[in-house]
């Protein structure tokens, strides 16, 4: 593992390359260019908040804001999720001729999504000035702590769906019917009290629960979120990026062959 790490590295400015392009080629062809990482989980928010505020109806208070916390890191999950199943697949010209660790290409992938829910969280704070929803400070300590579990979490299932996806390539669309199931299994358009208590403990056992709900702790209920929530995110998060890591490392020796 210190050996990877050191690896990426020294390949750092690889990393920061291909981040940049990304974020850059993300929207390049389309009209409103860059705007798009605001417009689209604006739009999505529209959307949800009259199909489940407006025409099923539920006693959440500000129920926008409750659903736009929720819907944004689960955004950055999602795209990673689906769409970055194929980080590696779509640069197999580039694995097939340059000596570099593979894993850059998941790490730069998951990176430029991450900075554009980074980017996106500046209009949820200013949602929650303008409508006077009020901050705790010292809640607000504890955002980066969620921010890099999140991260961590995404970066490592990026690596297990792009290794797996150069060997099973109709992996790719399967997940997107996966992510559609693991939406309705994460707390975006309900509380997670709904759950009945003897199935709790299963049900938090999607990482993205525990993870959602420490953001909505910070800054929708302005609370410090609870250890137990926190413990259980890092946990995961640490699990899941160790064998997607382990896994990447094992599959990517043939990476070349099979593209």
């Amino acid at each position: 593992m210190l050996k990877t790490i050191k690896e990426l590295w020294n390949y750092r400015a690889m990393i920061e390359s291909l981040v940049k392009r990304e974020l850059r080629g993300k929207y390049a062809a389309s009209f409103l260019g860059f705007l798009w990482t605001f417009m689209n989980p604006l739009l999505q928010l529209v959307v949800y908040t009259i199909v489940f505020s407006v025409l099923f109806h539920n006693n959440i208070d500000r129920y926008y804001l409750y659903l736009f916390i929720g819907l944004v890191p689960w955004m950055y999950f999602s795209a990673v999720f689906t769409e970055g199943a194929n980080c590696v697949v779509n640069q197999s010209n580039l694995v097939k001729r340059i000596q570099f660790p593979r894993m850059v290409l998941p790490i730069s992938f998951s990176t430029s999504r991450f900075i554009n829910m980074l980017l996106v969280f500046i209009v949820i704070f200013l949602v929650i000035i303008v409508t006077g929803w009020g901050i705790n400070p010292i809640a607000l300590l504890f955002l980066p702590i969620v921010f890099a579990v999140e991260y961590l979490l995404v970066t490592g299932i990026a690596m297990l769906v792009s290794c797996l996806t150069v060997y099973f390539r109709d992996l790719a669309y399967i997940l997107g019917v996966i992510s559609t199931l693991w939406m309705y299994a994460t707390p975006l358009f309900y509380s997670p009290n709904i759950i009945p208590e003897a199935y709790r403990g299963y049900y938090n056992l999607n990482p993205m629960v525990s993870i959602i709900t420490a953001f909505r702790d910070i800054l929708y209920y302005k609370r410090i979120p609870a250890l137990e929530t926190l413990t259980l995110a890092i946990v995961l998060g640490l699990l899941i990026l160790i064998i997607g890591t382990l896994l990447f490392n094992f599959l990517n020796r043939r990476f070349a062959e099979e593209l």
